[in-house]
């Protein structure tokens, strides 16, 4: 029996996994959300067992200390770093497995070196690295098949060449590119359907023009855009419907004025916001429960203070 949240099962896939598993003589990954890179720059990657919110620091981190990267997942499977600046702007993508966080760099890496980007998938079939500054404001969108993690680059990329931005996605249904900079700040929500990946450009964008924020979404049900930099840091989270991509902003926003900061997302649970800008950087991780959108801040926040990361998960079949 499988019960249905949105457009994921869970927990009755979950259970099956399990099951299939004794069958073939594997055991699925813990669902978990990674926190990777930052300002420093720093190589480490964070993880949040999502079964108690319990933090470790994974013993194998980035393949190069690395800031203003993004990050998506293969959830179930495999999370990508990609992008990013270490001594230079990087075209690098290091895949991380699930099953024993085992790192691998893939061959091909971005299309070219490009950091202040964001990224966001379509978990079971492909991965999408988008906008970013790479010798200039980008469209460009590079998207990775998990089957073979071959990289193909858009046709249609984004809307404007802009970094800064951040991504999320309806997994089976549409990508998301919100905010960022042209270099003006802006309130655009650029939507990609899958799989044709045609490009869209939601009516209602943002609730303020904004950049350095970060996105992050319960599959089947809502996206979510948060902090970062409008006239100043702000603590706003939008909310977008993806029946019919409508916006509302959150009674409850991140529990302080955050820019340059990460999301990631247990799909049908609970999103969170970690690190970023506070004046100064911080450790803080924000945890929003999708059944109501209350906020609670964890107490075993992020390893140390840092901004410039990125952030993916784990939350088992979407």
């Amino acid at each position: 029996m499988s019960i249905r949240y949105g457009a994921r099962s869970r927990p009755g896939t979950m259970v099956s996994t399990w099951l299939n598993s004794l069958v073939s003589g594997t055991v699925p990954a813990a669902a978990a959300g990674y926190f990777g890179g930052g300002s420093g720059p720093v190589t480490t990657v964070d993880r949040f067992a999502f079964s108690d919110d319990s933090r470790t620091t994974l013993v194998t981190g980035l393949s190069a200390a690395t800031h203003s990267l993004a990050a998506m997942a293969n959830s179930g499977t495999a999370g990508y770093f990609g992008g990013g600046y270490a001594v230079a702007e990087v075209t690098t993508v290091d895949k991380f497995a699930f099953l024993d966080d085992s790192r691998t760099t893939l061959g091909t890496g971005l299309s070219a070196a490009n950091y202040t980007l964001t990224a966001m998938a379509d978990s079971g079939t492909a991965g999408y690295f988008g906008g970013g500054y790479a010798g200039g404001r980008v469209t460009t969108v590079d998207k990775f098949a998990f089957s073979d993690d071959s990289r193909t680059t858009l046709g249609t990329g984004l809307s404007v060449g802009r970094n800064s931005l951040a991504g999320m996605a309806n997994s089976g249904t549409a990508g998301y590119f919100g905010g960022g900079a042209t270099p003006t700040k802006v309130t655009t929500v650029d939507k990609f359907a899958f799989p044709g990946d045609s490009r869209s450009t939601l009516g209602t964008g943002l609730s303020a023009a904004n950049y350095y924020l970060a996105g992050m979404a319960d599959s089947g049900t809502a996206g979510y855009f948060g902090g970062g930099y409008a006239a100043a840091a702000v603590t706003t989270v939008d909310k977008f419907a993806f029946s019919d991509d409508s916006r509302t902003t959150l009674g409850t926003g991140l529990s302080a004025a955050t820019y340059n900061l990460a999301a990631m997302a247990d799909s049908g649970t609970a999103g969170y916001f970690g690190g970023g800008n506070a004046a100064p950087a911080t450790d803080t991780v924000d945890k929003f429960a999708f059944s109501d959108d209350s906020r609670t801040t964890l107490g075993t926040g992020l390893s140390a203070a840092r901004d410039s990361l990125a952030g993916m998960a784990n939350s088992g079949t979407l």
